[in-house]
């Protein structure tokens, strides 16, 4: 038997990437995530800039739920 190692030969479908979230107005852990992204777009390291975006939505997100004390 054949054992595969690639995909299958058929196209790969790739959504648009997100545009950038906006970090909260008065929220000081967003406006140091959107500090970090810029100096990581800086730098190139678009991996560091889709990590902050992803924290940014995460922490910002109104349907975020928050724990009771």
């Amino acid at each position: 038997m054949k054992q595969q190692t690639t995909m299958d030969d058929g196209p790969i479908d790739l959504s648009l990437p997100l545009d950038q979230p906006e970090p909260a107005a008065d929220c000081q852990v967003c406006a140091a995530l959107a500090r970090q992204r810029a100096t990581a777009e800086a730098q190139g390291d678009w991996s560091k800039v889709s990590d902050c975006n992803i924290e940014i939505r995460g922490h910002s997100s109104p349907h975020r739920r928050r724990r009771s004390s």
